[in-house]
């Protein structure tokens, strides 16, 4: 595998004067991965990513202070319908390794050595989507979906082409789990609804979120908890109203409270978060749109509406308007191309994805006090 001389252009944000660090520059699509998935290793000095350098989807990690960038795998990746990302890998949080899908087949490499192993494979009727890691790092946990690309065409990750169709066709579900150091799949829960965006607890092995895919405003309930000990099931943060959306969910940092955001008639956009137990329901109104939304806690929120990512700090009962921490002007035109901010582990930076140059890019951004940056209008 060969190792690419830093390709890390600095400069400040034309908005609020922000340094920003643009950590790629090949003329291809890089992103990061999706941001409830922390692509960060090496004790946070290197950055995963998907590159399609070469004309190949392949893994690669930036060194955060050196900016050069190590190729990791060297194969590439299959198309629609059956189309796997980098985007929805993981990093084990306690060794140097990742998981991720080639086509059907669930792949570890050892980050380190770029040995890889084959730890399963997805069955021919399904299809695999988002991976996790149990905090303990022993199992990595995924969902699959029945296929059903004969029935109507199927692009989701451009253009959510066949979305709306799988939602009401209520497609065969499993949320699965494998040992990542090789053993039987294991089958945690399985129901004939679309399900999503599974979400591993960063600190309690025994906990796992999930969602009922589709349209926010037509789930019987979008967010669901999961017990890997016990297989109970139960939903979290009910629905509330019938034209309410909610949706976005993640982890905070304690591994037991859930973020999200939504818009409800009576409390327009808002920020919420509630325990895994279904306690503690918290929900604050918040101005304008939020796009994808991440925080550490409840404190301070980052999300990409619009041209800007913004923050929004938190004042008593309500966030009010955004703060613009730095241009991103991204298309968004497919999933690899969302932009995706999220914090860094200790909250200081945000990294975040663009096409705003032409090609998908990585980029890097202090947070510093937000305090200092201009509201936005």
């Amino acid at each position: 595998m060969k190792t690419i001389p830093s390709e890390i252009i600095t400069y400040q944000d034309s908005t609020t004067g922000r340094t920003v660090r643009q950590l790629t520059a090949h003329k291809c699509h890089s992103h990061h991965f999706y941001f409830t998935n922390p692509g960060w290793w090496d004790q946070g000095h290197r950055l995963l990513m998907g590159s399609d350098r070469g004309g190949r989807t392949n893994l690669y990690s930036i060194h955060l202070e050196s900016g050069e960038i190590t190729q990791h795998t060297d194969a590439d990746m299959p198309g629609p319908p059956r189309e796997t990302s980098f985007l929805f890998a993981a990093v084990n949080p306690k060794r140097s390794e990742c998981y991720f899908w080639r086509g059907p087949q669930l792949m570890a490499i050892d980050l380190l050595s770029n040995r890889e192993r084959q730890l399963w494979t997805c069955p021919a009727d399904y299809l695999p989507n988002m991976l996790n890691v149990t905090a303990d790092g022993r199992f990595v946990c995924s969902v699959i979906y029945e296929d059903l690309s004969t029935r109507f065409k199927v692009d989701l990750m451009n253009g959510y082409v066949g979305f709306a169709e799988y939602f009401e066709a209520h497609p065969h579900s499993k949320i699965i789990r494998v040992p990542v150091d090789g053993g039987p799949c294991e089958t945690l829960w399985e129901e004939d609804n679309w399900i999503g965006h599974i979400n591993t607890s960063p600190t309690r092995s025994d906990l796992l979120t999930y969602c009922h895919e589709g349209p926010w405003d037509k789930v019987d309930n979008r967010m669901w908890i999961l017990n890997l000990e016990t297989g109970k099931t139960q939903a979290v943060r009910r629905r509330k109203m019938p034209t309410e959306f909610v949706g976005h969910e993640y982890w905070y940092a304690d591994g037991e409270t859930l973020g999200f955001h939504g818009s409800r008639p009576d409390l327009g956009g808002f920020f919420g978060s509630v325990r895994y137990d279904d306690s503690d329901q918290r929900e604050y109104s918040a101005e304008g749109d939020t796009g994808h939304t991440h925080s550490r806690d409840c404190s301070l929120i980052v999300g990409d509406a619009g041209r800007h990512v913004r923050l929004w700090g938190r004042q008593g009962d309500r966030y009010g308007k955004s703060r613009l921490l730095c241009e991103h002007n991204g298309t968004s035109k497919t999933q690899q191309l969302h932009i995706h901010p999220r914090f860094s582990p200790d909250g200081k930076k945000v990294v975040f994805t663009s096409d705003r140059g032409g090609y998908g890019q990585v980029y890097e951004v202090e947070v510093g006090d937000w305090t200092d940056l201009p509201v936005s209008e």
